[in-house]
């Protein structure tokens, strides 16, 4: 896999001994305290959200991995390919082409596991996507890679972060079997402890981003059409996977939760690949993009969320315009727990769902909730 970008000036010959600039000084400096800063969110963020994780709906999508394989699909079939079809489109450089089809290889991040729980998706099938893409990124990014460079006479190798990768897995499965062993033993203490961790996850989360944001302000290429990209790129990865997962016949919850799934990438592992493949005078030109995609699918997420819970109140407002009799008794029943809000959400949509061409009606039933709740009776 290598890259002609000898005849442009995109891509110099690497060199260690290269003074860095001002920007990416900044950035090495701080790239040790982001990294421990994130290990340790992304840890306690990881165990909270597995407190929501049920051991026998999370074995089920194991066995029987429908919503897995479509949610792969999205991640490695798709968003490679909508971000070649975007460096085509808009002619970009080969430096900053590099930069969108590097994010678009990448595996999902887990700042979708937030998202997910605030709108009341599959946890089980969120956490078992963000794993299972992390371990198929060790084959699938240079693979993806491989095959879109082809045309572009590259002469760089890309070096794909396997270390980044390993890192990213332990401080995902680790926590979140801590959560789920939590939440099968101790489940009401596991509901406080998920409710504090989205809460604090979320807004530590928005801190570290702007952060990030505002300390790499060197680095930031003012280049209309890259904002441009990084702004539409996570949309169309969020209509694609939620499209995908309608026509293969998901439930709504799943649906959502894979749309969220597929537009959010891995940010860090990204910017990883980039500072271990390019020399300092092309990352000031290339870390603009990941950092412009990471604040839009930011961006991109609460605005998701708030608009579903517009909607849901919109939906909770309709049921009990239709039942006002029993508005009193939905308050003495009323839970926050996210199975029986969806659940909730799901009966009076009058969704009728599915099974997928590999996936029987009893096992999908049984990964639905059990609780349904007709009515405030």
């Amino acid at each position: 896999m290598r890259a002609n970008c000898s005849s442009s000036s995109a891509c110099p010959a690497n060199s260690s001994e290269e003074e860095l600039p001002v920007g990416l000084q900044v950035l090495g400096n701080l790239e040790l305290v982001f990294t421990v800063v994130s290990a340790v969110m992304m840890g306690l963020l990881m165990f909270s959200l597995g407190c929501s994780v049920e051991i026998q709906k999370l074995w089920l999508h194991i066995r029987r991995p429908w919503g897995i394989a479509v949610g792969l699909l999205c991640q490695f079939g798709f968003m490679p390919l909508i971000a070649y079809l975007l460096v085509i489109t808009f002619s970009l450089k080969p430096i900053h082409a590099i930069a969108v089809l590097v994010m678009g290889c990448c595996p999902g991040g887990t700042i979708s596991n937030i998202f997910t729980f605030w709108v009341d998706g599959d946890m089980d099938l969120s956490i078992s996507m963000t794993t299972c893409s992390t371990v198929a990124a060790l084959g699938m990014m240079p693979l993806c890679l491989y095959l879109y460079t082809l045309s572009w006479n590259l002469e760089q190798d890309f070096i794909i972060p396997y270390q980044n990768i390993g890192i990213s897995l332990v401080c995902l499965t680790i926590p979140v079997a801590f959560g789920v062993y939590v939440n099968y033993r101790w489940t009401k203490q596991s509901k406080i402890i998920l409710k504090i961790g989205a809460i604090v996850g979320g807004v530590l989360l928005l801190v570290v981003t702007v952060a990030g944001v505002v300390l790499a302000k060197e680095s930031w290429n003012p280049d209309l059409i890259l904002l441009t990209i990084s702004f539409i790129f996570p949309l169309i990865g969020h209509v694609t996977g939620f499209l995908l997962a309608l026509l293969t016949h998901h439930s709504w919850q799943r649906c959502r939760t894979i749309s969220l799934e597929t537009g959010a990438q891995n940010i860090q592992m990204c910017i990883t690949m980039l500072q271990l493949s390019f020399t300092a005078e092309q990352l000031v030109q290339m870390l603009s993009f990941p950092l412009a995609y990471g604040l839009f699918q930011l961006l991109d997420g609460v605005l998701m969320v708030a608009a579903y819970k517009m909607y849901k109140r919109r939906l909770k407002n309709k049921h009990r315009k239709k039942n006002p009799g029993c508005v009193e008794g939905c308050h003495n029943k009323k839970s926050s727990s996210p199975t029986q809000t969806s659940t909730f959400l799901e009966v009076n949509e009058d969704v009728t769902v599915t099974p997928g061409p590999s996936e029987p009606m009893d096992l999908h039933t049984a990964l639905e909730p059990t609780n349904h709740i007709s009515s405030c009776a």
